[in-house]
This record gives C-alpha cells, sequence and structure tokens, in this order.
C-alpha cells in the first residue's frame, strides 16, 4: 500500500509519496538513522504536489484551522486533486499519513480518505521536514526561515491576544505594588517621626495619623519660629482648630533640641516623599477598584476588591482561581500552616486570605470556621462567572454577598435563608431586565421614527377612503374626529351598511331600484349578514314577478 504524507510547512501544503516500504517489518530505529541521509532519504520519499500560500494572512488562518483539528477548504481541494481517486464500492489502495490525529480524522470523515499517524509516519514527516528545502525548487536560502519566523510571531500572537480590559496581570501586579507601598510608606513614615522627634517630640503624641504627621513637620519647619499667626494655616492643615493651638502652646514648652537649616531641609524633603507615595498609593487603589470591576466585578462585589485582588495574584490567575475547587480556595495563603497539620497531624487551618474579608470577622468565634467555607463556596462560583461570562455584570455577585448576609442571620439569630436556585433565578432576571432595558434605550429613536410613519399612513390611508368613499351626516352637523385610526373605520363602515340596507328598501318598494343601483354601484362590494342576504332574495323574487306582470301586459297591448 503506497503511503502519502502531508507536510504542512510555512510556505504551504507538500504531498509526498513514500514508496518501496514495507511498515510491517520496518523498524523505527532504523527509520530514524536513514533518515538523516538525504541520499537514502530522496529515494524513498519524492516531493508529489506543493501549494503556497496566497499570503501571510492565508497562512494563518491554514495554521490555526490545522491546530484545531479542521480541514479548510483550499486544503480538501489540494488532497483531492493530487491523491488517485477513489471509485465507488472499493477500498482505496493508499492511505494518507499526517502529523496530527485530529486532523487526519476531520479528512477521513469529510473526503473518507484513509488516514493515519503513528511513529513511522512522524519519523519520515521528521525527514521530509528536515530535507524539505531540498525538495522545492527555486526556494532561496532564508526564505523558509523567514516565513516560519513570520507565522510564528502571528501565531502567538493571536492565541496570547486577549481583552485588553480583562488582563487579569495588571491586577496581580497592582496588589504586589499596593502591599509594597503599604511596607514601605509605614517605615519611611517610621523614620519621619524618629527624625523629626529630635526637634519637636511632643507632636508624636498630638498626631497619630502618618500622612497627617508628615504634613505637619513639613509646614512648622523650625518650632521655633511657630506662633499664633501661624494657627490658620496649622488649622487648614490638621482640619482641627483645639489640636492646632494645642501644637502652637507644645512647641512653646518643647524639649527637642535644635536643628541646622540644612537638617531641616532634608526632614522637609523626606516628609514631601513620604505625602509623594501616600498620595500614589491612594491613586493605586482607585486603580486596582476599577481594574477589579472590569475583570471580577462578580468577585469584587462579593469579598471585595483589595482580599479578590488578593487571591486571583495567589492563584496565578483569574482561570487558575476559577479552576480551584472551594475546598482549595477556602486555604489559599495558609499553605505552610496546612503542610505543618498534616505533618504533625495537627488541626488543618480553616481560612486563609479569605480571613481578611469583614464577614469572617463578624462571624463569632465558632462560626468561624462554617462562615470561611460558605464564602469560599461563593467565591469560587463568583470566580468562575467572572471568567466565562461574556458580559460584565455585578448582578450574581450581589446577590451572593446577600447569601452570605442571610448565613449570618441564620448562625446569630436563626432566620432561615433562601434557597440558592431561587437566588440564582432572580440574579438571572434581573441580569435578562438589564440586557432588555439597555437594548430598549439603544433605539429609542428608531421606534419613535417608525411609530410616526405609520400614523402618517394611516391618516393618508384615511384619506383616500374618505375621497372614494364620501359620507353624508343625516343631521348636517360635521361629526367629531375619533381619537383613533380604527374608531374612524368601524364608523364608516356602519354608516356604509345603513346606506346599503336604506337603498336595498328602496330598491324593493321601486321595483327596479335594485337594478338601477347594482348599475351604478357596481365596484362596490360588501359582505352581509344572513338576515341581509334572506331580504335581498325575497327582493330579487318580488322584482322578478313585477318584470314578467310588465311583459304580459305588454304583450297583450301590441296584439
Amino acid at each position: 500500500m503506497a503511503i502519502y504524507l502531508l507536510y504542512e510547512s510555512a510556505s504551504g501544503y507538500s504531498l509526498f509519496l513514500a514508496h518501496g516500504l514495507d511498515e510491517i517489518g520496518q523498524n523505527t530505529e532504523s527509520v530514524r538513522n536513514s533518515v538523516t541521509d538525504l541520499n537514502r532519504f530522496g529515494k524513498v520519499v519524492k516531493l508529489e504536489a506543493f501549494i503556497p500560500f496566497e499570503s501571510a494572512l492565508d497562512a494563518l488562518n491554514q495554521c490555526n484551522a490545522i491546530s484545531e483539528g479542521h480541514m479548510t477548504d483550499e486544503l480538501r481541494n489540494f488532497l483531492e486533486l493530487n491523491l488517485p481517486k477513489v471509485k465507488e464500492g472499493k477500498k482505496p489502495k493508499f492511505s494518507l499519513g499526517v502529523a496530527e490525529p485530529k486532523i487526519g480524522s476531520h479528512i477521513l470523515e469529510v473526503t473518507k480518505i484513509p488516514c493515519q499517524s503513528n511513529e513511522f509516519v512522524l519519523e519520515l514527516l521528521r525527514g521530509v521536514r528536515l530535507h524539505f528545502d531540498r525538495f522545492i525548487e527555486n526556494l532561496k536560502s532564508g526564505d523558509l526561515e523567514k516565513a516560519q519566523l513570520g507565522l510564528g510571531h502571528s501565531y502567538s500572537r493571536a492565541k496570547v491576544k486577549f481583552n485588553v480590559n480583562r488582563v487579569d496581570n495588571m491586577v496581580i501586579q497592582a496588589i504586589f505594588l499596593l502591599d509594597t507601598l503599604d511596607k514601605d510608606i509605614n517605615s519611611f513614615s517610621m523614620r519621619v517621626r524618629e527624625w523629626y522627634s529630635w526637634h519637636f517630640p511632643e507632636l508624636v503624641k498630638i498626631i497619630n495619623d502618618n500622612y497627617l504627621y508628615a504634613k505637619v513637620a513639613k509646614f512648622i519647619e523650625d518650632k521655633s519660629e511657630l506662633s499664633e499667626d501661624k494657627i490658620p494655616g496649622l488649622t487648614d492643615v490638621v482640619g482641627d482648630e483645639d489640636k492646632a493651638k494645642e501644637i502652637v502652646e507644645a512647641a512653646k514648652a518643647s524639649m527637642g533640641q535644635d536643628l541646622s537649616p540644612i537638617d531641616l531641609i532634608n526632614v522637609k524633603q523626606f516628609a514631601q516623599r513620604v505625602m509623594d507615595l501616600s498620595e500614589y498609593r491612594k491613586k493605586l487603589y482607585d486603580y486596582l477598584v476599577t481594574k477589579m470591576n472590569d475583570i471580577a466585578p462578580n468577585l469584587a462585589a462579593l469579598i471585595g476588591e483589595v482580599v479578590g485582588a488578593r487571591l486571583i495574584s495567589h492563584a496565578g490567575s483569574l482561570t487558575n482561581l476559577a479552576k480551584c475547587p472551594s475546598s482549595t480556595l477556602q486555604i489559599l495563603g495558609a499553605e505552610k500552616a496546612l503542610f505543618r497539620a498534616l505533618k504533625t497531624k495537627g488541626n488543618t487551618p480553616k481560612y486563609g486570605l479569605i480571613f481578611h474579608s469583614s464577614f469572617i470577622g463578624r462571624a463569632s468565634a465558632r462560626n468561624k470556621g462554617r462562615m470561611a467555607r460558605y464564602l469560599a463556596n461563593k467565591c469560587s462560583i463568583a470566580s468562575r462567572l467572572d471568567c466565562f461570562l461574556e458580559k460584565n455584570t455585578t448582578t450574581y455577585g450581589e446577590k451572593l454577598r446577600e447569601q452570605v448576609e442571610e448565613r449570618l442571620d441564620f448562625y446569630d439569630k436563626g432566620v432561615a435563608p433562601r434557597k440558592n436556585i431561587d437566588v440564582m433565578k432572580s440574579a438571572l432576571e434581573a441580569t435578562l431586565n438589564n440586557d432588555t432595558e439597555m437594548d430598549v434605550d439603544k433605539a429609542p429613536i428608531e421606534s419613535s421614527v417608525k411609530k410616526s410613519k405609520k400614523k402618517k399612513s394611516r391618516a393618508e390611508d384615511g384619506e383616500h377612503m374618505a375621497e372614494d368613499k364620501p359620507i353624508a351626516d343625516t343631521n348636517g352637523d360635521v361629526s367629531e374626529e375619533p381619537k383613533s385610526e380604527k374608531k374612524k373605520k368601524k364608523k364608516e363602515k356602519r354608516r356604509m351598511e345603513q346606506e346599503l340596507e336604506q337603498e336595498q328598501e328602496q330598491a324593493a318598494e321601486n321595483g327596479n331600484g335594485l337594478i338601477g343601483f347594482n348599475a351604478d354601484d357596481g365596484s362596490v362590494k360588501k359582505k352581509k349578514k344572513k338576515k341581509s342576504k334572506d331580504e335581498d332574495g325575497e327582493d330579487l323574487a318580488a322584482a322578478s314577478e313585477g318584470k314578467k306582470k310588465k311583459k304580459k301586459l305588454r304583450s297583450e297591448y301590441e296584439e
């Protein structure tokens, strides 16, 4: 049986024929050794066909299809043109060797071409890849390497291409930097307090906040120059006039030593740096909040932005966190304690990073473990929703938070919480309602335009009907316009029916009136009720009898 080899290169598809091979008695190691020799390999494997890709974009699309196990139309046409045709009802006398079993199964399913992928075929394809530039004529040196490099870059970019607004790596870096800034600001603030306390030691007891202390130290500088004239400016800094007066009084009786001007300049500059770091920390926190609302809105609504970011950072990514079961998520951050407990056969930890959540702190000591287990369960659900939902929404996170609150009340007061299925149904209905409201808000103009067009068309139709079918008022008064077009049409129908009945009665009295009416207004055709049909039949019978009598009288008169 002949073996054809399909090789997908960066420059195009190629088909090779391997002849003179006995696959049954062939040893893979001997094939592996003979592949490196071009003279031996070239006698066995020969190029049958080659089709280049049209462009770099076409090469990328073909590469993506092959990696996903799909056969494109170009590949199908290439195989059907160059492989031997198989007659219906007969087995093919060849097989196609491919590198990927997925693409082989798809080719077999669509084209009924038998495919195989084993170690023997892979070794032959390895030899094809090794000597590919020798098989293709008019291929310059370096062209194949350039094509491979360009396709590799574009394929990697396409695989790594995510939504820019949902890159969780930014959250991981932000939370790391936030923790580092907290440590640095604390240590720098302690250094400012210790440094400036040599000059004004009483200020430490009056001002407790680190940021405010650095701000006041920068404002005062030399305590000997502090007087009552600076109380308004000090009040603006501190925010309390009594505290400002207390600082001025303490400066007058301070026990600190004097500092040289250059020392005061250094203290002032260092205090300014601490203030800048504190302000940057606030901006970084705001940035983290916005990013968490974009990446994991439900997790942020449930457990908070900082704790949620720490969970994502510790897991490595939002996808990894979504893959974690709730039991793993519960003890994330307490791995050392867990393995120590397993080693010493002690009690395992009940919570890790989720201990920083406010729910664990609000629970009683007896229920902290239960609360941690329940909260980890809800965090696992929220992370999976954030990872796999296409649209960002905080509805599920808010509902899950309500469930945790109800569980707290259940532990404290015994109030029975709602069932999970009911809460999820309400959350799903809320999201659907929000989507419909968004759709309605997007197209109010279009609906108003359509309504106005419909009104105009209805008004025009009403005018045409009024022109074609004039209506006579019995009293001679002008009738009021109805509010809607439907009422107008109903009134017109009633008047038309009344007029038809009156004319039919007149025709019945005159005998010939019905015939004249049909001749004049033959275009008017309406459906009548059964009663009116019976009356018309009687009128027609009376009219026919009158005609016969007249004819007899005329014939007698003529005779």
